[in-house]
């Protein structure tokens, strides 16, 4: 930040300088530190009357928010280092959208290492990743590579991260978030089993350990609390072509009435067989997806789906390292919201027939 030297006495002699901080500007406008910050950084989320009067206060006291100037003045930089791997993926995308939302509202600069398959497994390769020694880190880690990057990260860095649940719903031992996308699955499943389907078929995005994943233990969880026939699940990868390439060898069953994906772009590959095999979606095929990526909406069928609040898991893992950072002025933990189903078009009852080809009436 930049200093305001204030205009000199009139005996001629000027004052001492005098840094105004954000906290000065907050206290004279009587809102939060985060509040000034929102400001400065255009957030949308600030009321019209606040922002003004927190911008009239920034121009009387002269206060000017400049990274560059608090570096050339020998003062601290606030930045984090996020690790994810692949952004092109809606919840990494998301999640980082949020991470980056939060931690410029805080004052922090932000940088991104994306991660490929196989790198960073040691902590030297996860510490080479980090501009400065020691400085705060977030993990994206819902794939290998994340987990992976998660394992190594040496000791010494402040970190949190944003994982899958874990298996037994642990804290563990470092800070980390997750959204609760296991029982999501088993709600989604047994939203499938009370429109009438025998059972609920599964395309399983890759886990990000080595153990069987989260949405697909729901699944299991729903099928065999209910007593229903529990099919194996088809591994497939992230892309609609994973999925497109799964259903169209699991479509050839005409007893296959519904199935659940592990994510949307999954989903989107089995609409494109279902509509190759002359399934009907929803008539003769229930098609669920996962995450509800903003494509979802506009499928055709429009697609019901599991709603993640990967932005505000986001929010919450930066203030996660925040609060690690500042304990004494980070702010409480943001709320995020949790998991729900949205249903749309591709999922209805189950056919009246089973097993055979469909008589037409």
């Amino acid at each position: 930040m930049q200093e305001a030297t204030p205009a000199p006495r009139s005996g001629g002699e000027p004052q001492a300088p005098k840094t105004v901080s954000i906290r000065d500007v907050a206290r004279e406008a009587g809102v939060s530190h985060q509040t000034v910050s929102r400001v400065v950084n255009g957030h949308p989320k600030v009321k019209e009357s606040t922002r003004a009067r927190v911008l009239n206060v920034i121009a009387e006291l002269g206060y000017t928010p400049n990274r560059m100037a608090r570096a050339l003045a020998g003062g601290a930089v606030r930045s984090v280092t996020v690790l994810t791997s692949d952004t092109s993926l809606y919840g990494a995308s998301a999640t980082l959208k949020g991470i980056e939302e939060a931690a410029r509202a805080a004052d922090f600069a932000v940088g991104i290492s994306v991660l490929g398959t196989g790198s960073a497994q040691q902590p030297a390769d996860v510490a080479a990743r980090v501009s400065r020694p020691g400085e705060a880190v977030l993990v994206i880690a819902f794939d290998a590579p994340g987990v992976q990057a998660w394992e190594a990260l040496p000791a010494g860095f402040p970190a949190a991260a944003a994982v899958e649940r874990p298996e037994d719903g642990s804290p563990g031992d470092r800070p980390h978030l997750w959204l609760d996308d296991r029982a999501a699955a088993a709600q989604a499943t047994r939203y499938l089993l009370g429109l009438g389907h025998e059972t609920v078929h599964y395309l399983a995005i890759p886990s990000s350990t080595t153990r069987i994943g989260q949405r697909t233990e729901g699944w299991r969880d729903a099928l065999r609390a209910a007593g229903k026939p529990l099919p194996e699940p088809l591994d497939a990868g992230w892309s609609p072509r994973s999925g497109y390439l799964g259903a169209r060898s699991l479509l050839v069953d005409p007893s296959v009435t519904a199935v659940l994906c592990g994510n949307d772009d999954l989903a989107l590959g089995v609409l494109r067989a279902a509509r190759e095999a002359g399934r009907d979606v929803p008539g003769d095929l229930s098609v669920v997806g996962f995450d509800d990526a903003p494509h979802s909406a506009y499928a055709h069928p429009a697609l019901t789906t599991v709603r993640l609040d990967f932005e505000g898991l986001g929010r919450g893992c930066f203030g996660l390292l925040h609060r690690l950072l500042e304990p004494d002025t980070a702010p409480a933990l943001p709320l995020w919201a949790e998991p729900e189903l949205i249903v749309r078009e591709s999922s209805g009852p189950a056919p009246l027939w089973r097993g055979g080809p469909r008589t037409q009436g």
